[in-house]
């Protein structure tokens, strides 16, 4: 009985403490303590999330086949050559990214891609809906190489234009050389260089490979 009655007036006067644990010391938290950490919880909640950082891929990954990590290689996400993949924050001790591309999310081996240095919203936002970038065995380049002035017309005008339909020069060329054509997907960038030719075709540049292409297949994409 007396032990019981000694429980029933501790369960009567027991409330509730925070405590803030440091590395040295564990206190009580003060009334301030506790307005200063519902201010920080607010502000944290409402600051917008980070922009997502761009990177390319710079080879062909397929995690099935090749990842280091055989029994996580389904979280890993897959790729192929200039491919955009959105990275959010920073690679683990692994040397992983959590990265985005293609509606699918997963880990992303740091030492197959390049991060993308661009700062302009637009072109971010542009590259992103893209998908992918010409890449080559050098570097990376967000414009064809204009370099081998041999290839392209005397006045040097570089358009930017999109394709409207698939094209495939061994089906729909009504050339008889269609091996000097490109084919293309719809939705691909493909960047022209010069202007039309009697033909009705550009000669154009996608994704480092160039030919002639039909300019009824193709739409003007500003580059602004």
């Amino acid at each position: 009985m007396q032990a019981d009655h000694l429980e029933s007036r501790l369960g009567a006067v027991s409330m509730e403490l925070d405590v803030l644990i440091y590395p040295d010391e564990v206190r009580v938290a003060t009334p301030e303590d506790l307005r200063q950490w519902e201010l920080e919880t607010a502000s944290q909640r409402s600051a917008p999330p980070a922009e997502p950082r761009l990177f390319v891929a710079l080879y062909p990954y397929n995690p099935a086949a090749m990842s280091p990590n055989p029994d996580t290689a389904a979280e890993e996400l897959p790729f192929v050559p200039g491919q955009i993949i959105k990275v959010f924050g920073d690679k683990d001790s692994d040397g992983f990214y959590h990265g985005e591309s293609g509606g699918l999310s997963g880990y992303v081996a740091s030492n197959l891609v390049a991060e993308v240095p661009v700062d302009d919203y637009d072109l971010k936002h542009l590259l992103m809906q893209q998908g992918f970038i010409p890449v080559d065995q050098t570097g990376i380049s967000l414009s064809p190489d204009v370099s081998d002035a041999s290839s392209i017309p005397e006045d040097g005008v570089v358009r930017r234009m999109v394709a409207l339909f698939d094209y495939d020069p061994w089906e729909s060329s009504p050339n008889a050389d269609s091996e000097s054509e490109l084919g293309f997907h719809s939705g691909d960038i493909i960047y022209v260089l010069g202007d039309m030719d009697p033909d009705g075709f550009y000669y154009g540049d996608l994704q480092g490979r160039r030919g002639l292409v039909p300019s009824n297949f193709l739409q003007l994409l500003p580059w602004d």
